[in-house]
This record gives C-alpha cells, structure tokens and sequence, in this order.
C-alpha cells in the first residue's frame, strides 16, 4: 500500500524518527546520476532492529533473493511528510507530493540458489521519477548498493523507450557465452562494469532513480542469516510522485 503525506504531519512512533538533513548530494558516472547518502538515518536504529525481528518476514516476490515484511503504515507517513520537501530538492521540480512504500528486507538465498534473472544487475522499474532508497541496519561483512553500465549497449539507466532494445542485448549476452554463474552480481562482469558502489555503512542511507541498473552488494562467501539481528538487514522503500 502507497502511504502519502497528509496535510497534518503525523510523528513517528518512538524510536523512528529520522535525520535526513544531514544529507550529502554528489553524482557518479559519465552521466552523472544522482545519489543522496545520509549518515545516522535513525535516530535509535538498536531500536528499529529490534521491532524488525517481531515481524512476520515472507517471500513477497520472486525477483527478491530473501525475505520482507512491510512497514507499519504509520511510520511511512510520517517518514513521507519529512522527506517530501527533501526529495522534490534532490530529485525533481519544487512542490511535488510523494507517496511510499517501504519494508524490512533480508537478504536470504544462498548464492547456488540464485534465479538467472537474480544474478544480474536490475532496475526496479523503468520511470526516472521512481526514487529508490535503501538503509543499511546490518554489522555484517555484506556491503552496500553496487550501480553498473551494461558494456554492450552502454546503458545505465532503463526507461520503457530502453527496455525492448536491453531485454533484446541481454538475451544475446546469454545466447553468446550462457548464463551467469550461480552467484550474486560483484564487478559485474563480463555483460557489465561496476560504475560506483556505496559502502552501506550501518544506519546510512542512500537514495537514488530506481531505473539506473544496481545490485547489494552481497559476498559470496558470507553466512546470509534470516534473522534480523545476525542477517543483512535494510528497510528499502520507494516513492513516486502522487499522481494528479
């Protein structure tokens, strides 16, 4: 469920309150991609942790190696009444109103057990004005949040007009030298290269276009635990401008 800002901001329940005016802007790559970090999001993350493991975590898509529980509603709006103004600055045209969905995830698939499509760099979605963000709550030897250029066609970014002509490259990638090993995605080779990675320090944040091509960045040979305080721990959420 979408949860947008109303005109009375409602206060997050105690213990999620957030600091994202401590916010850092910078670009990476040769087109210069947007990308927001934020250094202690939470204000008590222990805490956050903590309500994370009384969830009921499940596999909520096939694309997702693991496992999520959504947010609690109240919590997203009021976490979208803060960070409206903020995204609207780093993002878009002044004035525009966001709604958000947000959710613990774990990442849980052992590397053998990979899907194709989970071995490669994906995009969660093909609009520009989809903001993805990603807080890290983990203290494992897993990283942050990898962004890659596909080699053949150059692309970084998908939109609807891109995805026919990537879809049409990546099948020939696969038809030309087979699928990618069972493993998660790290320098992305030999269809992509690795253009920038955040480091996913715990309790930062990063947000950035949802369409440019990205992967956790996960290590092959690390434990993927299901338990919320031992596993590699992060509340994703997106936001989309609320239609007219």
């Amino acid at each position: 469920m979408a949860i947008t800002p109303t005109s009375h901001p409602i206060s997050a329940a105690p213990g999620w309150a957030i600091a994202p005016d401590r916010a850092a802007l910078s670009n990476f790559s040769s087109q210069n991609h947007a990308l927001v970090t934020v250094d202690a999001m939470l204000e008590t993350p222990d805490r956050v942790i903590d309500h994370a493991s009384l969830q009921d975590f499940a596999r909520i898509t096939p694309q997702y190696p693991g496992l999520r529980a959504a947010m609690d509603p109240q919590v997203c709006a009021a976490w979208v009444a803060v960070l409206s103004p903020l995204l609207s600055r780093w993002f878009d045209e002044g004035g525009t109103c966001w709604e958000m969905q947000g959710w613990y995830s774990l990442v849980t698939t052992p590397p053998a057990n990979l899907a194709p499509i989970q071995r490669l760099p994906h995009v969660d979605g093909t609009d520009p004005r989809q903001i993805a963000m990603m807080l890290y709550l983990h203290r494992t030897g897993h990283g942050g949040t990898a962004f890659f250029r596909h080699r053949s066609t150059g692309l970084e970014a998908i939109t609807d007009a891109d995805f026919p002509l990537y879809r049409e490259a990546v099948q020939r990638d696969v038809v030309r030298t087979g699928l990618p090993p069972a493993a998660y995605p790290t320098d992305g080779a030999p269809h992509f290269e690795r253009t920038h990675a955040v480091p996913g320090h715990f309790n930062s944040a990063v947000f950035y276009r949802g369409n440019i091509l990205h992967s956790g960045v996960i290590d092959n040979a690390a434990p993927l635990s299901s338990d919320p305080r031992e596993g590699r721990l992060t509340i994703n959420a997106f936001f989309r401008p609320v239609a007219d």
